[in-house]
């Protein structure tokens, strides 16, 4: 799964790595190397124009709110989605077929859990988790447009966009390649991260006709994560992570 995540790149290196257009609007980015659930992230997604795909960076909310929802208090339970069943759920099967994003990334965190007959003091160990060349991930998301009905329609807070992340299963053990070993050991779930031609794929705008060809789409996805993940480092942290409140680049510093 992911559940924190640091995104501390300024908006223009970010819209040149991602291939995506100038923002036409004043976008706040905020550096944060603590990213939780419910904060506001910069997502990339396309659009058409004409009859051209834009690429675009927008600023959402993590944790995907359907149109259907009664608040956005169901955003904190849905800031990760299994890529398994994203086609089947109510929250998300309308959105994996139109509304698909990336959620870019610096890295993000993951716990270690002690393991069997450790004793009863010892307890969880985070990681840092990050691209070894120091570009983004770019995680496979979907988005979402809410209307709060409890405001006028002039009222610029009145549309939320939100935002979630996909899941697979984490790499198999022994799969021969250290850095998916370590992610085996680490955690069940992967956040799903995409190489530069899946990302095409996944952004292009237009609505898929069916379930099933969304499906393919997300397979597609699943199928080449280990790939990705395998240029990878892992770097156990200290656990001051654990506090949303401790936000600064030392959180990612190495344990030595």
């Amino acid at each position: 799964m992911c559940g924190r995540y640091v995104m501390a790149r300024a908006l223009g290196d970010l819209v040149a790595d991602a291939g995506a257009v100038e923002p036409k609007e004043s976008l706040e980015l905020r550096e944060s190397w603590n990213v939780a659930p419910t904060a506001d992230v910069p997502i990339v997604l396309e659009r058409t124009e004409g009859d051209q795909p834009v690429r675009e960076i927008h600023v959402a909310r993590w944790g995907l709110v359907p149109p259907w929802a009664k608040d956005v208090s169901v955003g904190s339970r849905t800031f990760n989605a299994r890529s398994e069943t994203v086609t089947e759920k109510p929250t998300f099967r309308a959105a994996v077929k139109a509304r698909r994003c990336a959620v870019p990334v610096d890295g993000y965190y993951e716990w270690l859990k002690p393991g069997p007959g450790a004793p009863k003091s010892a307890k969880k160990r985070p990681f840092y988790i990050r691209p070894q060349d120091g570009r983004p991930i770019y995680f496979a998301g979907l988005y979402e447009w809410w209307k709060d009905g409890s405001l006028t329609e002039d009222d610029p807070g009145r549309w939320l966009l939100s935002c979630t992340i996909l899941t697979g299963p984490s790499p198999e053990a022994d799969s021969g390649d250290d850095t998916l070993d370590q992610l085996h050991g680490l955690h069940d779930r992967l956040p799903l991260p995409m190489d530069r031609e899946t990302m095409d794929s996944w952004l292009e705008p237009q609505k898929l006709a069916s379930a099933e060809a969304a499906g393919h789409l997300v397979d597609q996805v699943r199928e080449q994560a280990n790939g990705t993940a395998s240029a990878w480092v892992l770097d156990e942290v200290g656990t001051a992570v654990g506090n949303v409140r401790n936000n600064g680049p030392e959180l990612i510093e190495p344990i030595v």
